[in-house]
């Protein structure tokens, strides 16, 4: 076996998220948020080249883009191991690689402590909704989990526009269409209009990236659709300004406007270490009711975090209350609960 496959190999027997092939250094795995070296010496940039080439070869892909931009994006599968999501880039003059391990099956949700309160949203018949938070937070795991909960429960098409494809889907009760960007589609928002022509129920778009994505997403969303996106924002009142910042002084207030109306819920994420090491997520839920929906098209979105706290009733939680809730079923300690609370002297008091 071929170096570089027995590096793909451990990751995934040890259940890594990540892989690095970077000249210069040890092939690392990360663990839980720690880089552990697997290599028993440093790479030399001729070895970090060759692990990449093995790594194209395992994907059958070949390396134009590569040498054209300095860097790539890609997913692949070896039977009876994992799938893959790379990344390939320039670093130095030397080729180098990050590998993003995912697993074939689709894990549970219940064992990522993932709310049944977002998990209900699978239910949500048409509207947009965000899953944030900064990379390396679990959104795509989120997602996959949503989408698996509509294709188990629903009679529905549901289009995936990703970059690249991470988990697989198979068919359920629903049909599943899953494009991968620059392989089966050009672009997000090529791929976005396009699959308006195709008779969506659910469209999960992998990242807006940009205003006229966003406009189109939130067009789709207000036709009837349910549209489940991403966005690279911590929590809710950042990502409607993210948005609306996105547009034009001119244009913000009818994008508040718009958005009021479309959004359904916005579900903020970050992963905290749990006691056993293991990394726990903590979600915000924010979903729209009259009160916050005022509140976006007023600009007064400081007062939102306000809004969500009183929401308990109608299904919202708070960063803090979330933080609070992991704590008291005793998966993360009082210091871990307070290095990540939004408001520290408040958690502290809660904590007793």
């Amino acid at each position: 076996m071929e170096k570089w496959m027995e590096y793909l190999k451990q990751a995934a027997d040890d259940g890594a998220s990540d892989l690095f092939f970077v000249a210069g250094g040890h092939v690392c795995e990360k663990l839980d948020r720690r880089m552990k070296p697997i290599s028993e010496g440093k790479l030399s940039p001729q070895e970090a080249e060759e692990c990449v080439r093995g790594i194209y070869s395992a994907a059958k892909r070949d390396m134009d883009n590569f040498y054209s931009t300095g860097d790539d994006d890609f997913s692949f599968a070896i039977a009876g191991m994992a799938r893959f999501r790379v990344n390939a880039y320039r670093q130095r003059g030397s080729m180098a690689a990050v590998v993003r391990v995912v697993a074939f099956d689709i894990p549970a949700w219940e064992g990522l402590h993932i709310p049944e309160e977002v998990m209900k949203l699978a239910e949500v018949g048409h509207g947009m909704v965000l899953i944030t938070g900064t990379a390396g937070s679990g959104k795509s795991t989120t997602q996959a989990c949503l989408i698996d909960r509509v294709n188990r429960t629903k009679d529905c098409h549901i289009i995936t526009l990703e970059d690249p494809i991470e988990y697989l889907h198979r068919n359920q009760k629903s049909i599943v269409s899953q494009r991968e960007i620059r392989i089966d589609t050009a672009d997000y928002l090529s791929a976005l209009r396009a699959c308006l022509r195709q008779a969506p129920d659910v469209i999960l778009l992998g990242e807006m990236r940009d205003q006229e994505t966003i406009h189109t997403a939130m067009s789709a969303a207000e036709t009837g659709h349910l549209l489940i996106a991403t966005l690279h924002t911590k929590g809710a009142v950042n990502t409607i300004d993210r948005i609306v910042d996105t547009f034009p002084s001119g244009q913000q207030e009818q994008v508040r406007i718009q958005l009021s109306m479309v959004l359904h819920t916005v579900v903020s994420q970050q992963l905290l270490p749990g006691k056993q090491g293991e990394m726990i997520p903590a979600f915000e839920v924010m979903h729209m009711n009259n009160a916050i929906r005022s509140l976006v098209r007023e600009n007064k979105t400081h007062q939102i975090d306000n809004a969500i706290a009183a929401g308990k009733a109608e299904g919202m939680i708070s960063m803090d209350q979330s933080i609070l809730g992991l704590y008291q079923a005793g998966l993360i300690t009082p210091e871990t609960a307070l290095e990540y609370a939004d408001n520290p002297d408040q958690m502290r008091r809660r904590l007793g």
